[in-house]
């Protein structure tokens, strides 16, 4: 999530014990083998990629490195990259798709039909699309989210929203704003010249916005906890948003995942467990839509639809289920602009984004997600049916993509994971006849029939915390390494960790008290998240074990300012970074790749010597280091180079490379006063009407990315 947007509020109140308390164990562990096993032997339990399989063979490869000159940190109104590369600026916010949106220019006034047919606004993740077997390095589909809005921006003409804070709404400026959300879908071509351009009025140029109408698929679809006055029968939702990372699938569908969702709405009285446990508000959505409700030219409750306090005599006649519409991840058919899906058997939380595990050929898909909110947890979704490459993505060809969605998707186990300070693991199943931690059976525990997947589903979070599932300090972007499985998840900070031996505090409205269902103000360290009071990050990364409910986990790296006391990677002013976000595993062939890391930082230390960034490592070229806490640590942390950072005001999210990796996509968001020209490295002169913004990286000379 942006944190410019964060919700600050913990609503975990679980009790078990957090990471940061088992990464605490975890390293005093391996500080205690130092010399004996040796840690590579007894402690990285089979990592280590490229570097470990060398080594163990005898081979004499050579593992990939990084050859671009690492750049400064920098506070500008430009992009900087590194020497011999260039940076375009494409498909700003508000760029038309077709013929029924206006030309940009900067007194540009907004309206619900200019912005339903315009690029969405706050870009974040993102994934291409090939249009043909060539791969896609010449032509495809961006699918991009449009996380949120910036109402200054948006509304700058007029000098802003109208009652922003208090009153009602116009209903115009809700309907535009509920536009500038959800995900564009934006045909992109390169040219001769190696420039990139987007293709106007392409067929494949479409939204989803807050008001598209969806279907709902999985054990949640048609179930009682779904059915609102706009759907009696528990199948279709409208819209889908806060739409902040993303994912995709071996059959070509592209995943966006619904976040910060709870605080578009509101509940005044006859509140359930899933609101309090979710964040849902009691008096203003975010941007005040429910307080359009009424106006006179509303349809179909498009504005009532935010304020889920029940008015009816059952959930048929008013919307207090709505937002039990929301919460899922939402798939997409890029090429076609069917009804997206929202796959409930994914789970319903905060979901940060959704990643493919490793693909075999007869072995169930997995997929991985994380709830982006202080300690709340990482889940696995396992497929009940195994793959058959017989379904892979054929682009160019006819294909029922969602059909073959609802094969994978729709049924199998979700789990939660729990973290040990002994370097293992185990994933929970989130299943009605689950044991959890007190021995009860979970659909007991939750007050549910022994059969209801749904209401597990509708109430995940709360599942989890039954379950025993350990607290983390905010799970963000995942990426998988093809080659090896191993899965990476970025912990982005937690400014409330205490330290080990403390006791959670609670809080409710500013109060504290010891209530279900409110959260915790502070909880304790534990192994995989070790550092109170948490405001750097990390990375972790965790190796699946055969019978697919354990797994070995290790720290990967830590943030930290280069002057930190506590700085176990062993950060210089060259690297040093905080709040570590986006993440993509680059494969670069023969089980190599690079790791490309961004950041959403506003940790001090870090923050004062540059804006945020983009960082790349090649983990394969690391070998363990005996009693170190991280792999990327003081003998080693050369490794990770600044390869890129944003404007002043930004974060940099959304990363893909083309096939042949000669360019990298990544996008900023949120810019205080960027763009000024198609060049994204030109320093604004004066000040611009800020526009998020795709950038594309190449090399001048063509070549590949990064090496």
């Amino acid at each position: 999530m942006s944190k410019e947007i964060e919700d600050h509020r913990v609503h975990n109140a679980s009790g078990n014990e957090p990471f940061t308390s088992v990464l605490d164990r975890h390293v005093s562990r391996r500080s205690v083998m130092r010399g004996g096993l040796g840690l590579a032997a007894a402690s990285m339990l089979g990592f280590g990629g490229v570097a470990q399989a060398l080594a163990a063979s005898g081979a004499k490869k050579t593992p990939l490195s990084l050859a671009f000159e690492a750049v400064q940190g920098a506070r500008l109104d430009a992009v900087v990259v590194p020497e011999g590369y260039t940076a375009q600026v494409l498909v700003p916010w508000g760029t038309p798709l077709d013929g029924q949106a206006s030309e940009w220019h900067e007194g540009l006034a907004m309206t619900p039909e200019r912005q339903a047919h315009s690029v969405g606004m706050h870009h974040d993740g993102m994934y291409h699309f090939p249009l043909d077997r060539d791969g896609g390095s010449q032509e495809f589909l961006l699918a991009l989210n449009n996380e949120y809005i910036d109402q200054a921006a948006l509304w700058a003409p007029q000098g802003g929203p109208t009652a922003a804070d208090q009153g009602r709404r116009p209903a115009d400026e809700v309907r535009t704003e509920i536009h500038a959300h959800g995900v564009t879908l934006v045909h992109l071509k390169k040219q001769a010249d190696g420039r990139w351009t987007h293709v106007p009025d392409s067929d494949y140029n479409r939204r989803y916005t807050s008001a598209s109408v969806m279907a709902l698929g999985g054990p949640v679809a048609g179930s009682d906890y779904v059915r609102t006055r706009f759907s009696p029968e528990g199948r279709l939702t409208r819209g889908t948003n806060n739409n902040c990372a993303s994912g995709h699938t071996p059959w070509g569908t592209y995943l966006t995942c619904e976040e910060n969702w709870p605080n578009y709405f509101i509940r005044r009285e006859a509140r359930e467990r899933d609101d309090e446990r979710l964040g849902i508000g009691r008096e203003r959505g975010r941007y005040g839509w429910e307080s359009a409700a009424g106006d006179a030219s509303e349809r179909d409750g498009e504005f009532a639809r935010f304020d889920t306090t029940p008015t009816g005599a059952d959930a048929r006649e008013d919307y207090r289920n709505e937002a039990r519409t929301f919460g899922y991840v939402v798939e997409i058919d890029p090429y076609t602009g069917e009804r997206a899906v929202k796959r409930t058997a994914l789970g319903r939380f905060r979901h940060e984004g959704c990643w493919p595990g490793r693909l075999v050929p007869g072995r169930p898909v997995v997929f991985y997600s994380g709830h982006d909110a202080r300690n709340e947890y990482i889940y696995k979704f396992v497929s009940a049916a195994a793959w058959d490459p017989a379904d892979a993505s054929r682009p160019g060809e006819s294909m029922d993509r969602l059909a073959i969605g609802a094969k994978y998707l729709d049924e199998g186990t979700l789990y939660v994971a729990r973290f040990d300070a002994d370097g293992r693991g185990e994933w929970l199943a989130l299943t009605p006849d689950a044991e959890t931690r007190d021995g009860r059976r979970l659909h007991e525990a939750l007050g549910l029939a022994a059969d209801d997947q749904a209401g597990i589903l509708i109430h995940t979070c709360d599942a989890a915390d039954l379950m025993g599932a350990t607290p983390m300090d905010r799970p963000e972007w995942g990426a998988v390494d093809p080659a090896s499985g191993e899965v990476y998840m970025t912990l982005t900070n937690n400014s409330q960790r205490t330290a080990e031996g403390t006791d959670a505090t609670f809080t409710g409205d500013g109060e504290a008290i010891d209530e279900p269902g409110v959260g915790f103000a502070t909880a304790p360290v534990n192994a995989p998240n070790p550092r109170p009071d948490n405001g750097a990050g990390q990375i972790i990364r965790w190796r699946e074990a055969d019978d697919a409910t354990r797994f070995d986990w290790e720290v990967f790296v830590f943030g930290a300012a280069a002057d930190d006391a506590d700085n176990p990677s062993g950060l210089t002013e060259a690297n040093q970074f905080a709040s570590p976000d986006g993440l993509w595993f680059d494969e670069r062939g023969e089980g190599d790749g690079i790791l490309w890391i961004q950041t959403d930082n506003g940790y001090e230390g870090v923050a004062e010597h540059t804006n945020d960034q983009v960082l790349a490592v090649v983990p394969g070229a690391l070998e363990a280091s005996p009693g170190g806490a991280a792999v990327v640590n003081p003998g080693n942390q050369q490794a990770l180079k600044r390869f890129a950072v944003g404007p002043n005001g930004s974060e940099v999210t959304g990363i893909f490379a083309t096939p042949d990796r000669t360019a990298l996509f990544i996008n900023i968001q949120h810019p205080g006063n960027w763009p000024a020209a198609e060049d994204a490295t030109r320093a604004t002169d004066g000040q611009v009407r800020p526009r998020a913004a795709t950038v594309v990286i190449q090399k001048r000379d063509g070549g590949p990315v990064g090496v």
